[in-house]
């Protein structure tokens, strides 16, 4: 008897892996200084504080319980607050939705804003997650290119002035992964000046924005319309593994949100939300922490771009290091980094290949370096270490 193998749905066929993820694997050798992983550093990680903050949960039994899907009331209420402050205008909790990480909350949104075949717009190059999230979702994907000052609005505009409509544009707007360039106050309020006028979401992804260097970041987008919804999240300033992210939307679109994460995991962790609950209103506590960690990713981004220049001179340029964890460089004499990526892990250094961020442009001398879990003097020897297998 012949036995049929039930098929996957055909959706499934058009995703890739992350060539990212894909490569941390190569990178575990003790011998390579990775500047491929988008991770922060576990030394900085508040790890003692994070214990006393379960301790303390764990002393009641509402932690072990499910929570509500929303996420847990106490954690939305410091959340509102904070967004409130960040956005100038009262942030009220029902437009609070925590989820497993900002990530997840690109997934449901994919899932609530879009119907198969929607345009999307994203930043080229662009963030993986967003088009795995969007692909996923059949979603039809359109980049348009950044500059120093962040999504070229302008192309934008002429995007729509063709006739295109697109149900949503994606941008990380602040030190941006993998561009590292940071959105100017001016396309800020032209975007949701589009936005208004042409009727589409804005989906703001500010993981990084908490993390400047030498001044804060702009207004979020947010600021400026209702239309745009903000996503961030506790990963990068406490600890991934608390899988705690956060949107702010309207209303109707939480609620519509709370109907799929329903259907998809029904609730987050009461323990590591009410853990962050903890920690995000310890203000004080919280405030020097960031400040801690702003100082060593500052030290550490400034080591790196220094070396770049240093050692590589004009067969490189890279982005500003304002903030956030990433520079984006590229060989100015027509090095592959695809091509050059084996030879730069045979002697001990990785970086993530701009083709893994390609939408349209395919990036061939392109690549993102990751400053933020190698000290000053790693740095230098991983670039040194790229300048001599590049020549």
């Amino acid at each position: 008897m012949t036995q049929l193998s039930p098929p996957l749905a055909a959706k499934v066929a058009g995703l890739t892996s992350s060539a990212i993820r894909d490569l941390l694997k190569l990178t575990a050798r003790g011998d390579i200084v990775s500047l491929a992983g988008g991770l922060p550093d576990a030394e900085l990680m508040p790890g003692e504080r994070i214990a006393r903050a379960a301790d303390s949960a764990l002393r009641g039994t509402g932690s072990l319980q499910y929570t509500e899907s929303p996420g847990w009331g106490p954690l939305r209420a410091v959340l509102a607050e904070r967004e409130t402050a960040r956005l100038g205008r009262t942030v009220g909790v029902n437009e609070v939705f925590v989820t497993h990480g900002s990530q997840q909350a690109l997934s449901l949104l994919a899932e609530v804003l879009l119907d198969p075949g929607a345009l999307v717009v994203v930043e080229d190059p662009a963030y993986v997650g967003a088009l795995q999230a969007f692909r996923a979702a059949g979603a039809r994907i359109v980049a348009v290119p950044m500059d120093a000052d962040g999504l070229r609005v302008d192309l934008l505009t002429e995007l729509l002035e063709r006739g295109e409509r697109p149900a949503v544009v994606h941008t990380v707007s602040n030190f941006h992964n993998p561009g590292g360039v940071t959105m100017s106050p001016a396309r800020r309020r032209e975007l949701a000046v589009l936005a208004e006028t042409h009727g589409f979401w804005v989906i703001e992804d500010d993981p990084y924005g908490e993390l400047w260097f030498d001044r804060p970041a702009p207004e979020p987008v947010a600021v400026y319309s209702p239309q745009v919804i903000r996503l961030s999240s506790a990963s990068k300033i406490l600890a991934p593994t608390l899988r705690v992210g956060w949107m702010v939307a309207p209303a109707h679109v939480c609620r519509a949100v709370e109907l799929l994460k329903q259907g998809a995991d029904l609730c987050g962790s009461a323990l590591t939300q009410q853990i962050t609950t903890e920690l995000l209103a310890d203000t004080d506590w919280l405030t020097a922490h960031i400040g801690t960690v702003r100082a060593a990713y500052a030290e550490r981004a400034k080591a790196l771009t220094h070396s770049v220049r240093t050692r590589l001179g004009d067969r490189m340029t890279c982005s500003k290091a304002a903030g956030g964890m990433f520079v984006w460089a590229a060989f100015t004499d027509g090095t592959d980094t695809g091509a050059l990526l084996p030879k730069a892990l045979d002697a001990g250094v990785a970086y993530v290949p701009g083709q893994a961020f390609a939408v349209e442009s395919a990036y061939p001398n392109a690549l993102r370096m990751c400053f933020t879990t190698s000290s000053p003097s790693a740095l230098d020897e991983a670039i040194a270490r790229l300048a001599r297998v590049s020549e």
